[in-house]
């Protein structure tokens, strides 16, 4: 399972055991998109070769404003 924490700089993400940071940058270039229009759902992609896409992708953006 991928756990996902967002925070402004970046999505600390744990997969199979290891917990790294991608930070804001690599994500805006990784998807080509800006920082908070990106998706969870994109960054599972970046991370999991099979990834569980959910349903409802959410905007980062959103969940930092749902998370403060």
């Amino acid at each position: 399972m991928t756990e996902l924490h967002f925070m402004d700089g970046g999505v600390e993400v744990t997969y199979e055991g290891t917990t790294f940071l991608l930070d804001r940058a690599l994500i805006e270039d990784a998807t080509g998109k800006s920082y908070p229009a990106a998706t969870d759902a994109d960054i599972l992609r970046m991370v999991d070769p099979d990834p569980a896409i959910p349903a409802n992708p959410r905007r980062i953006g959103d969940i930092l404003r749902s998370s403060a």
